[in-house]
Protein backbone atom coordinates (compact mmCIF):
# COMPACT_ATOMS: atom_id res chain seq x y z
CA UNK A 1 0.00 0.00 0.00
CA UNK A 2 1.38 3.43 -0.99
CA UNK A 3 1.01 6.24 1.52
CA UNK A 4 -0.03 9.52 -0.05
CA UNK A 5 1.04 12.95 1.14
CA UNK A 6 -1.80 14.33 3.27
CA UNK A 7 -3.96 17.33 2.39
CA UNK A 8 -3.25 17.34 -1.33
CA UNK A 9 -6.08 17.77 -3.81
CA UNK A 10 -5.55 15.32 -6.68
CA UNK A 11 -5.41 18.09 -9.30
CA UNK A 12 -2.76 20.19 -7.54
CA UNK A 13 1.00 19.83 -7.87
CA UNK A 14 2.51 17.65 -5.19
CA UNK A 15 3.96 19.32 -2.13
CA UNK A 16 7.34 17.85 -3.03
CA UNK A 17 7.22 19.42 -6.49
CA UNK A 18 6.10 22.78 -5.09
CA UNK A 19 8.90 22.82 -2.51
CA UNK A 20 11.48 21.63 -5.05
CA UNK A 21 10.53 24.29 -7.57
CA UNK A 22 10.49 26.98 -4.86
CA UNK A 23 14.21 26.42 -4.25
CA UNK A 24 14.99 26.13 -7.95
CA UNK A 25 16.04 22.48 -8.07
CA UNK A 26 15.35 20.17 -10.98
CA UNK A 27 14.21 16.63 -10.27
CA UNK A 28 17.62 15.45 -11.44
CA UNK A 29 19.48 17.78 -9.05
CA UNK A 30 17.29 16.80 -6.08
CA UNK A 31 17.81 13.14 -6.92
CA UNK A 32 21.58 13.67 -7.04
CA UNK A 33 21.59 15.44 -3.68
CA UNK A 34 19.65 12.64 -1.96
CA UNK A 35 21.43 9.80 -3.79
CA UNK A 36 18.29 8.59 -5.53
CA UNK A 37 17.13 8.04 -9.11
CA UNK A 38 15.39 10.91 -10.89
CA UNK A 39 12.61 8.52 -11.89
CA UNK A 40 11.80 8.00 -8.20
CA UNK A 41 11.54 11.75 -7.60
CA UNK A 42 9.25 11.97 -10.62
CA UNK A 43 7.11 9.11 -9.30
CA UNK A 44 6.77 10.72 -5.85
CA UNK A 45 5.72 14.00 -7.42
CA UNK A 46 3.26 12.47 -9.92
CA UNK A 47 1.54 10.14 -7.50
CA UNK A 48 1.88 11.95 -4.18
CA UNK A 49 3.43 8.78 -2.78
CA UNK A 50 5.77 9.26 0.14
CA UNK A 51 9.45 8.50 -0.30
CA UNK A 52 10.94 5.85 1.97
CA UNK A 53 11.38 7.12 5.50
CA UNK A 54 15.16 6.94 5.20
CA UNK A 55 15.00 9.57 2.41
CA UNK A 56 12.70 12.09 4.13
CA UNK A 57 15.41 13.82 6.18
CA UNK A 58 17.72 14.13 3.16
CA UNK A 59 14.92 15.56 1.01
CA UNK A 60 13.91 18.02 3.72
CA UNK A 61 17.53 19.15 4.11
CA UNK A 62 17.97 19.60 0.35
CA UNK A 63 14.77 21.68 0.21
CA UNK A 64 15.52 23.71 3.34
CA UNK A 65 12.41 22.61 5.21
CA UNK A 66 11.61 20.35 8.12
CA UNK A 67 10.35 16.81 7.61
CA UNK A 68 7.06 17.98 9.13
CA UNK A 69 6.73 20.71 6.50
CA UNK A 70 7.61 18.23 3.75
CA UNK A 71 4.78 16.00 4.98
CA UNK A 72 2.33 18.90 5.03
CA UNK A 73 2.20 19.68 8.71
CA UNK A 74 2.26 23.27 9.86
CA UNK A 75 5.52 24.80 10.97
CA UNK A 76 5.86 24.40 14.71
CA UNK A 77 4.69 27.51 16.49
CA UNK A 78 6.58 29.18 19.26
CA UNK A 79 4.90 28.21 22.48
CA UNK A 80 6.60 30.75 24.71
CA UNK A 81 4.86 34.08 24.73
CA UNK A 82 2.43 36.23 26.59
CA UNK A 83 -0.68 34.67 28.01
CA UNK A 84 -4.11 35.77 29.12
CA UNK A 85 -5.27 39.29 28.36
CA UNK A 86 -1.85 40.35 27.05
CA UNK A 87 -1.93 37.58 24.44
CA UNK A 88 -5.43 38.57 23.37
CA UNK A 89 -4.41 42.22 22.97
CA UNK A 90 -1.26 41.38 21.02
CA UNK A 91 -3.19 39.04 18.72
CA UNK A 92 -5.40 42.01 17.87
CA UNK A 93 -2.33 44.23 17.42
CA UNK A 94 -0.86 41.73 14.93
CA UNK A 95 -3.84 42.34 12.65
CA UNK A 96 -3.16 46.08 12.46
CA UNK A 97 -1.09 47.75 9.73
CA UNK A 98 2.64 47.87 10.44
CA UNK A 99 2.66 51.64 11.19
CA UNK A 100 -0.01 51.26 13.87
CA UNK A 101 1.87 48.31 15.34
CA UNK A 102 5.03 50.41 15.53
CA UNK A 103 3.17 53.17 17.41
CA UNK A 104 1.82 50.66 19.92
CA UNK A 105 5.32 49.25 20.44
CA UNK A 106 6.63 52.79 21.08
CA UNK A 107 3.95 53.39 23.73
CA UNK A 108 4.56 50.03 25.43
CA UNK A 109 8.34 50.58 25.44
CA UNK A 110 7.89 54.06 26.93
CA UNK A 111 5.66 52.61 29.67
CA UNK A 112 8.20 49.89 30.43
CA UNK A 113 11.02 52.42 30.70
CA UNK A 114 8.94 54.57 33.04
CA UNK A 115 8.29 51.75 35.48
Amino acid sequence: MIALMPNLPSDSPSRLRTLREAVGLSQRELARQIDERQSNVSFWERTGALPRSDKLAAIAKALGVTVEELLGEDKPRRTAGPGGKVRSVFEQVQKLPRRRQDKIVEVVEALLKAS
